[in-house]
């Protein structure tokens, strides 16, 4: 079994959708995305600086473009064919759910668009971010966190929990780090899946009658409990949800090591879920699709997991 993954917000950095546009697909394909998704991807994924692609309303739909391109060249067939398994940390589940059939591409981006620009409304109510503690006893990280009033907002295993709050509360946590652990600030402009997004989860309800569902045509897990989803709208419900509440991605990797995969395949812009899975996950090959260049590896794993079968 192969898991492909797609990474969340702060994954971006600046020009890293150029190499793509070298393939003779993508300018079409993000083109068309772009129109959807009523922004430039095309200039925010080559030319656009980092702090222009920091912010929340052009990050969100920019890695959810970069995902479905990236898997677009990957795969020439319909990923229900295949032995695979899909998730996507935070937006990135996103991604998952198009690649899953669950949204078309038009609704996954239609639904990235209105999920980002209610969540940087509700982010600009009151600044607020998000921050890395690595290392330390996982006890003791979410204890020190919650005693500043941030919350544990991804807890993605491997020794990473991101901690989200007011930047108070974060300077607080870096101030006084837990034990063995380091504090790192992250490149999102929010303190997302809290309690301080709220408004943008009645946003995604409203947005909700406007789309028509389908059962996932491959296994496709939730962020909330790294459990299978098995039905179109509670895949909805789930996206929805996840705006205002922690990620699970430690219980996400626990479910890929359950059900016996072996590669790890992580779309762009990759890396970070890679590097998780190397950690968190012992004995799993992973292929992170960076660059066009990172294509043949990738293919070569999916060989290589066809030839055990």
């Amino acid at each position: 079994m192969l898991a492909i993954v797609c990474p969340g917000q702060g994954s971006q950095t600046p020009g890293f959708l150029a190499p793509w546009l070298e393939l003779p697909s993508v300018a079409g394909h993000l083109a068309s995305l772009s129109e959807v998704a009523g922004i430039d991807l095309t200039a925010h994924g080559t030319t656009s600086d980092e702090e222009t692609i920091k912010d929340t309303a052009v990050a969100q739909p920019l890695i959810v473009a970069a995902g479905l391109v990236a898997a677009k060249s990957l795969f020439d067939v319909e990923l229900g064919t295949l032995p695979v398994i899909l998730a996507g940390h935070s937006v990135g589940e996103i991604t998952a759910s198009a690649l899953a059939g669950v949204l078309t591409e038009q609704e996954a981006m239609t639904f990235v668009r209105e999920r980002a620009n209610s969540m940087a409304a509700a982010a600009a109510v009151t600044p607020t971010g998000m921050s890395a503690v690595v290392g330390g006893e996982p006890a003791e990280v979410l204890a020190a966190i919650e005693a500043t009033g941030a919350t544990p907002a991804n807890v993605n295993g491997a020794g990473q929990t991101v901690a989200a709050g007011t930047f108070e509360q974060l300077k607080a946590l870096a101030d006084n780090p837990p034990a063995r652990a380091r504090v790192i600030p992250l490149k999102v402009a929010g303190a997302f899946h809290t309690s301080h997004m709220s408004p943008a989860v009645s946003a995604l309800e409203s947005l909700k009658p406007s789309l028509k569902p389908q059962k996932p045509q491959v296994p496709l897990l939730s962020n909330f409990d790294g459990r299978e989803v098995t039905d179109g709208g509670a895949a909805v419900e789930s996206l929805i949800a996840q705006v205002s509440r922690p990620v699970r991605w430690d219980l996400c990797m626990e479910t890929l090591v359950q059900r016996g995969v072996t590669g790890v395949i992580e779309l762009a812009p990759a890396g970070t879920l890679a590097g998780l899975a190397k950690r968190g996950m012992p004995g799993v090959k992973t292929v992170a699709v960076k660059t066009p260049d990172d294509l043949t590896a990738a293919l070569a794993l999916f060989a290589e997991l066809e030839g055990n079968a």
